[in-house]
């Protein structure tokens, strides 16, 4: 639970900033319902993206309840603009973060694939300007895989920041790395991200 210091720390990196949530596929969604309240919550305009995936763990509607606009779940719905939205979205964008972000997204991110809403905005997001945070989440046995280390090197050389993973028990009945880090650390990311 935030204790009121953070709150107040929290309101003021967020208040009036424009946040992308994305959310991918993997159990840890539900811990991005927290993230997204708890930036609404401070003053943040929170806007909701996630995959297909995303939405078998936890629905849009849930996330436009908590942040109290439309989610997008797919490219080729058009929500708010009549422009590309994904070219909108990011330009207005303070702030990106993905949580959960699966091996499958790390996979797409660091080969430059865009085939759903949530990395099709992420390619139009200028990282020079604008942070974005992944917050990987996968099983440790994916986590350790030379391929999702390659990707990470290649992320992080591409200007993308990372919160976690996490050690600990795993959805899949194991301990390891790999655990999506909790709200509070990722809502701690976000902050001195938007202080920088």
């Amino acid at each position: 639970m935030i204790r009121p210091p953070e709150i107040d720390a929290l309101r003021a990196a967020v208040t009036g900033k424009r946040i992308i949530v994305g959310v991918t596929g993997g159990i840890a969604a539900y811990k991005t319902c927290t993230v997204v309240s708890r930036l609404a919550q401070a003053g943040a305009t929170v806007t909701v993206a996630m995959t297909d995936a995303a939405t078998h763990f936890v629905t849009p509607l849930t996330f436009q309840a908590l942040s109290a606009n439309p989610v997008y779940t797919s490219a080729w719905e058009h929500i708010e603009s009549k422009d590309p939205q994904h070219v909108s979205l990011a330009s207005a964008a303070s702030l990106a973060v993905v949580a959960p972000c699966t091996m499958d997204c790390v996979s797409k991110l660091a080969t430059g694939r865009c085939d759903d809403v949530v990395t099709l905005i992420l390619s139009a997001v200028d990282r020079s300007r604008t942070p974005v945070l992944l917050a990987p989440s996968m099983n440790a046995a994916m986590w350790a895989q030379p391929s999702t280390q390659r990707n990470l090197r290649t992320l992080d050389g591409d200007g993308f920041r990372f919160v976690g993973p996490d050690e600990g028990w795993q959805a899949c009945r194991t301990t390891g790395t790999g655990r999506m880090s909790e709200p509070e650390a990722i809502l701690a990311a976000i902050s001195t991200a938007l202080k920088r």
